[in-house]
């Protein structure tokens, strides 16, 4: 059963969940797209919670009607039943106060936001910008099969195949909780199309995934930033060879950098590099706070930079080997498809486990 603190937190919850539903239909919010939005996904987040307590609630109240009847009944059949019933509403109980544990751990306030993510061929050669390419499209399969819609920002395609960086946005409901674990160096073992002799060969490509927060999230003083146009280099069409249309965008503070010349127009490449420098930002700020706190504990599946080793794909053996929670899957042909779906919910799996483990 629940305890006394975690129902006041659940009655806050539900207390909140009603006062949203009276805002939005007040007149003011009723006339405010932007508002009206911004209740609709808070409320669309307290939902599963909300539902859940309501079950906790009924199971709750059926347990004690079965129980006044099982103490007040003298007839051995009524006495029967109200005992059943008593144990199916316990063991609803049960489950239930474990489901509402899980849901009341705090969220990573980022999951909401969709995810920019950028892959680099890296060692390897012509091999680690193939295999760049084989996880963009691996990615990408995952992105559709969630229902989610994805934008290609920058790409540099590779002489041999595969790119030498991509970078796209995958727009949805909570695409970056679903991609954000994803950062770090990704190691493949196989043979290249271009080994005569037939020996595997170790190549790698690396991934970045970023939280594209809005523009209200992260706070960036203009005077902060250095932008400079300049022509765009590499293959691009005509339009972009007689423009000045690349943008890039220095933040001072940090010295992070950003150049974007894949749209059409300056104005198209300065929204696209403002909302990377926002990202790139909002990381770098996420990460500080991530080593204050974590500074007597390290999470198993942090965020990783582009030097963490996170995951093997050995093709000779059809395996796939995720190194930060121990987890090998013999299916490598079927994740190459798109179809992420254990791994992803194997490191939110071990996500909550470590919030748990401090204590909700």
């Amino acid at each position: 059963m629940i305890d006394s603190a975690m129902r006041e937190r659940l009655e806050r919850i539900k207390a909140r969940d009603a006062e949203i539903t009276e805002l939005m239909m007040s007149p003011e919010v009723l006339g405010d797209h932007k508002l009206m939005a911004k209740y609709g996904k808070e409320q669309s987040g307290l939902q599963q919670t909300v539902q859940a307590f309501a079950q906790y609630e009924a199971a709750e109240r059926f347990y004690a009607e079965a129980k006044e009847m099982y103490e007040t009944e003298s007839e051995s059949e009524l006495k029967e039943m109200a005992e059943m019933e008593m144990a199916e509403n316990s063991e609803k109980i049960e489950k239930l106060t474990e489901d509402l544990r899980v849901l009341l751990i705090p969220r990573d306030p980022s999951d909401d936001f969709d995810a920019i993510i950028e892959i680099r061929g890296a060692a390897g050669g012509d091999e680690g910008n193939i295999f760049a390419g084989d996880l963009y499209r691996m990615y990408t399969r995952y992105a559709e099969s969630l229902g989610y819609k994805y934008e290609v920002v920058e790409a540099s395609q590779s002489e041999n195949g595969g790119y030498t960086l991509i970078s796209f946005i995958v727009k949805g409901q909570e695409p970056f909780r679903h991609f954000k674990f994803e950062s770090g160096a990704h190691r493949v073992q196989r043979v290249p199309k271009t080994e005569t002799q037939g020996r595997i060969h170790t190549s790698t490509a690396t991934v970045l995934v970023l939280a594209d927060v809005e523009e209200e999230e992260i706070d960036i003083d203009p005077n902060d930033l250095e932008i400079d146009t300049m022509r765009s280099s590499g293959a691009g069409g005509q339009h972009v060879n007689k423009t000045d249309s690349a943008v890039r965008i220095v933040h001072k503070p940090t010295g992070i950098a950003v150049k974007v010349q894949d749209g059409r127009s300056q104005h198209a490449n300065r929204d696209q590099a403002m909302r990377i420098i926002r990202a790139r930002v909002f990381e770098h700020h996420q990460q500080q706070l991530q080593a204050e706190r974590n500074e007597n504990r390290q999470s198993k599946i942090g965020r990783g930079d582009r030097s963490e080793k996170i995951r093997t794909y050995n093709y000779p053996q059809n395996r796939v080997s995720d190194h930060r929670i121990g987890l090998t899957l013999q299916k490598l042909d079927i994740i190459m498809e798109g179809k992420m779906d254990e791994i992803i919910a194997a490191l939110l799996a071990e996500e909550q486990r470590e919030i748990l483990e401090q204590g909700v």
